[in-house]
Order: C-alpha cells, then sequence, then structure tokens
C-alpha cells in the first residue's frame, strides 16, 4: 500500500456541498470515482448512506453527498421550514427544487473531487436512492456530465407516484397546477426514454418489492422501455423482495443496523460497478443470495 493512500473514511467540502469519502478496498494510484445521493427518506444524510450502501469491496472511491436543504445545506429556518415548504407546495416547492439543483451541481463536484482524491480520469459512476435516483436519472437525461456507469435504488421515477404516496398517509389532496403538471412532466423519466437512452450509459435499476412510494413496476416499466436501444445487459432491472422504500430507521441521519434488502442492493450495486467501472476483471463480485 502506497504510504499516501488513505484508509479512512473522510468528510469534506466540495463546490459547496458536504460529503463522506470512502478510500478504495484495494490500495493503488488511482482508482474509479462514484458518486452518490441520498434518499428524502432513510438514510437522508450522506454518513447515512456511507453505512447503508457502503460497497465495501469496490476497488473505487465512494463519495456520498449532502442533497440540497438536508443536513448542513439546511435553509435558514431550519426544518421548520423545509416542513412549511412541503405543506406549501411539495413538488414546486421541496421536491423539484432539490432534485433540480442536486443535478445541477453534480459537474462541479465531481470536477472538485478529482483534484481532492487521486481517481482516475475515467467518468464517474453514479448512484442515487430515492429523490437522489432521480437526480442520478435526471444528470443522464440532459447529459450533465460524462458518466461511466449508474445505479438507482427505489429512484422516483414519476414525481406523481411520490404525491400520492403523501395523500394516502396525509389524507390530503394535492392541487396540480400547470405549472405542477410541466414539472412533474419534466421529471418523469418515463416519459423521457429518448433522452436517456442516447449516451447509453450502464444503468442498473433496483426496486423494492416492498416500495409503496416508488412501486416496482415503475422501474420494469423503465427498463422495458430503455433496453431494446442499450446493448445487451448494459441496462438492468433487479426487483428486491425484502426491499422498502424507507432504508433504514428515523430520523435517519445515521445508518440502521444491516436489512437483508439493504445488503442485496449493495451487493447488486458493487456487481454492476465492479463491471462497468473496474478494469479489474478478477475483482468482480458475484451476486448471491
Amino acid at each position: 500500500m502506497a504510504d499516501s493512500t488513505p484508509t479512512q473514511p473522510m468528510t469534506g467540502i466540495a463546490a459547496g456541498i458536504p460529503y463522506v469519502a470512502i478510500p478504495p478496498a484495494v490500495p493503488g494510484d488511482s482508482a474509479p470515482l462514484i458518486v452518490a445521493l441520498h434518499a428524502f427518506e432513510p438514510p437522508r444524510s450522506e454518513a447515512a448512506l456511507a453505512g447503508t450502501l457502503p460497497l465495501a469491496s469496490l476497488p473505487a472511491w465512494r463519495v456520498y453527498l449532502g442533497l440540497p436543504l438536508f443536513g448542513a445545506r439546511l435553509p435558514a429556518g431550519g426544518v421548520a421550514e423545509i416542513n412549511q415548504r412541503g405543506q406549501t407546495d411539495y413538488l414546486l416547492q421541496l421536491y423539484g427544487p432539490v432534485v433540480e439543483q442536486a443535478a445541477a451541481e453534480l459537474p462541479r463536484a465531481v470536477t472538485e473531487l478529482r483534484s481532492l482524491f487521486p481517481v482516475r480520469d475515467d467518468p464517474a459512476g453514479l448512484l442515487g436512492v430515492g429523490a437522489g435516483g432521480a437526480a442520478v436519472l435526471l444528470a443522464l437525461a440532459e447529459n450533465r456530465l460524462p458518466i461511466g456507469a449508474a445505479g438507482v435504488v427505489n429512484p422516483i421515477i414519476d414525481p406523481a407516484s411520490v404525491i400520492a404516496a403523501r395523500e394516502r398517509r396525509l389524507g390530503i389532496g394535492y392541487e396540480w397546477s400547470d405549472t405542477a403538471r410541466e414539472i412533474a412532466a419534466w421529471l418523469n423519466f418515463s416519459g423521457r426514454t429518448a433522452d436517456l437512452h442516447r449516451p447509453q450509459t450502464p444503468l442498473l435499476i433496483v426496486s423494492g418489492q416492498r416500495d409503496e412510494v416508488a412501486p416496482s413496476a415503475y422501474g420494469q416499466a423503465l427498463h422495458d422501455a430503455l433496453a431494446p436501444h442499450y446493448p445487451p445487459q448494459a441496462v438492468r432491472h433487479i426487483l428486491v423482495p425484502d426491499l422498502a422504500h424507507t432504508m433504514g430507521p428515523e430520523p435517519g441521519l445515521a445508518p440502521g443496523p444491516p436489512d437483508p434488502g439493504n445488503v442485496l442492493a449493495d451487493r447488486a450495486l458493487m456487481e454492476w460497478f465492479h463491471l462497468h467501472l473496474s478494469s479489474d476483471t478478477e475483482a468482480t463480485v458475484r451476486l448471491r443470495g
């Protein structure tokens, strides 16, 4: 192991975004970079996602970023302001702005991370969970930056599914405006398959069978629409039986104990990124269970 190779997780700020960075499982002069975005629900912080989906055996730098308006990036009014935004208009005041800003920040975050860590010049991998998965899909659809491979877990493919879940939980209907319909259509990736398949970035979609917010049917439908436009095995959908939309206990700022669904999702992601980002085919992790 080179003396300069870090061996412990590190925290810091890159392009104004807080992060947790985990060094490669196999030390070396340089390694691929994977950037991850957490969810609105647990894991709802960079530290929680790093513990929930650590991708522990990957010979890659894994850097987990905090979403806008979460954690250290709470607005001046704190949690009360976030709650008020959600109550005023969840789609236009909270969900839409966070997903849009998270995707927009990725290019400059990746650029700065490359200056901080000994990573390869190859295109980075992207990982997103829930709303973070929507931000990854938006970055793909709009070609925000070169991406070597992407993996999304319980992604919000259609914002209408989130609105419907909130209506069921709160018992309050959402008032759809013309602007809300426009934003929902922009962030509805089932209607943007032509944008998503244009770069043919290898894409893994992991859906939880117990996910009532982003049902697995959305992930399967997106896969089926993309598959004819991809090389063989470059787009894949996996259904994890024990995986729920919420992947940890409240308040979601730290990882919970290992959960079977989370462990299977982590293994699937490791296999995917090993296959598409690592040049060391002998290191490929095989998904079991």
